[in-house]
């Protein structure tokens, strides 16, 4: 059975009158129908709206007025965007008793405005705290290409619900790897763009000051659509910059003259299992890459990025650590529970070291375009796998799933997660890193391994229809 049409398939058809926005929509929901209950990705579905949405598109077409570059491309986002009507649990059980926001994220509206139709809410980490979407009070989901295993986090529903086939496009955020880290396990694109690129209004926010949010996609034509989409000013989002927007669209055939390549080693090129230093060999022979850099201290970067993060997080839900900590889910409690008691001390120097960490990786990009490194240190993990060997030490799987991830959203650097094919092995993921506001380099570097065969989303075994 043919796999579900792409966004930029169903946009083309849709605006051109070849088939009606409400019938792909219905297949949609009748996917997520059959295979939510195996896989745990929604925790909201909008039937109703999402055909009403549909059948406003089909009367676009019909009037001969164009419905928009997503016309008629249903979508789904991590259950921390704000959906107008809908409460925004953010993974917890402590906002069930919020009211219903009064108005979609900035990033919501702008996938509608582009003509995308919205069909529910996905599952996450509560509060976007873990890199496993293994939630006590919604349930773990679970990975499509081996539903023993985690589908990474926090956005694991997000990542789960494309390689599953549910939806052709999802939004997640990454404050440390939240979307590249389940990207990987699930093997499909996952996008984090520059700190401040895309508006996080409307997105319940985990660590101010490292939160990202950003699209995933099964195709990197309908990863550009959606990036194209979301990109512009934003008043709402103080950090949103005030920047044109810059088209990902037609970069995929700009090829990669010109670029600079290296790959990152020391602290990245240690703890691979098997799968991933076979993965970045690939990449490495394919593109005939031979340069390394070294990112200074990077484990000292990823340890101040888990301070700030710690101590962001725990002062944003203080109040209902004090008031209702019996509530949080308990892997999210504890550990929130320790960043409060963090000393304001540490977190001021983690932020001056931060600078200082941003200047040393600004001179490298003075000499290299991209950076190669890869996502994770593994496959996904069993569900109830705790521990991992990482250079021959055992350690604690959830902290470590970061071990790639967290030095580079420390600077808010962009980076892509493009999933390498490996026939033999579950879904791989290996890193591209661009210098501030270089997305457009992300994209030409992705097209050029898809058309090498290196790089290729993994549709997940299972039930297609209809």
């Amino acid at each position: 059975m043919n796999p579900p049409a792409t966004a930029w398939q169903t946009a083309a058809a849709v605006s051109r009158g070849e088939t009606s926005a409400r019938s792909g929509v219905t297949a949609v929901l009748a996917r997520i129908e059959a295979q939510n209950a195996r896989l745990n990705c929604f925790t909201d579905i909008f039937s109703t709206a999402a055909l009403a949405a549909a059948d406003q598109i089909d009367r676009q077409v019909a009037a001969g007025q164009d419905p928009g570059p997503l016309a008629g491309v249903p979508f789904a986002v991590k259950n921390l965007f704000d959906v107008a009507g809908t409460t925004t649990l953010t993974g917890s059980k402590i906002n069930r008793d919020q009211p219903p926001a009064e108005q979609d994220a900035t990033a919501v509206a702008r996938l509608k405005q582009a003509g995308g139709i919205l069909v529910g809410t996905l599952n996450m980490d509560e509060y976007a705290y873990g890199f496993v979407t293994v939630n006590h009070h919604y349930g773990a989901t679970l990975n499509p290409h081996d539903l023993s295993r985690v589908a990474g986090g926090s956005s694991g529903g997000s990542a789960a619900a494309v390689s599953a086939g549910l939806v052709p496009l999802t939004l997640g955020s990454d404050t440390n790897g939240s979307i590249r880290v389940p990207a990987a396990f699930c093997g499909v694109y996952g996008l984090k763009p520059t700190y401040g690129r895309l508006s996080r209004a409307g997105a319940a926010l985990f660590s101010s000051s490292l939160d990202h949010v950003g699209p995933f996609a099964r195709s990197l034509q309908d990863l550009a659509l959606a990036y194209d989409a979301l990109q512009g000013y934003d008043p709402r989002d103080p950090v949103c910059r005030d920047q044109p927007p810059e088209p990902a669209l037609p970069s995929l055939n700009q090829g990669i003259e010109g670029l600079r390549l290296a790959i990152a080693d020391d602290h990245f090129a240690r703890g691979m299992s098997p799968p991933v230093a076979q993965a970045m060999q690939q990449v490495a022979e394919a593109l005939n890459v031979t340069q390394t850099v070294t990112l200074p201290e990077a484990a000292r970067a990823r340890a101040a990025a888990y301070l700030i993060t710690a101590s962001e997080g725990s002062q944003l839900h203080l109040s209902k650590l004090q008031t209702r900590l019996q509530d949080f889910d308990p892997a999210t409690r504890d550990r929130f529970v320790a960043g409060a008691l963090i000393p304001s001390s540490w977190y001021l120097q983690a932020q001056r070291w931060r600078r200082w960490y941003r200047d040393r990786v600004s001179e490298i990009f003075r000499s290299v375009a991209l950076i190669l490194a890869p996502t994770t240190p593994c496959i996904a993990p069993f569900l109830d796998q705790t521990t991992m060997s990482i250079d021959g030490k055992t350690v604690a799987v959830r902290p470590h799933l970061g071990l790639y991830t967290q030095p580079l959203s420390f600077i808010g650097l962009p980076v892509m997660s493009v999933p390498i094919h490996l026939p033999s092995a579950l879904p791989v993921g290996l890193q591209l890193i661009a210098a501030p506001s270089r997305e457009i380099d992300l994209f030409r570097m992705a097209a050029q391994l898809e058309r090498s065969g290196t790089v290729r989303a993994r549709m997940a075994p299972g039930d297609e229809s209809p």
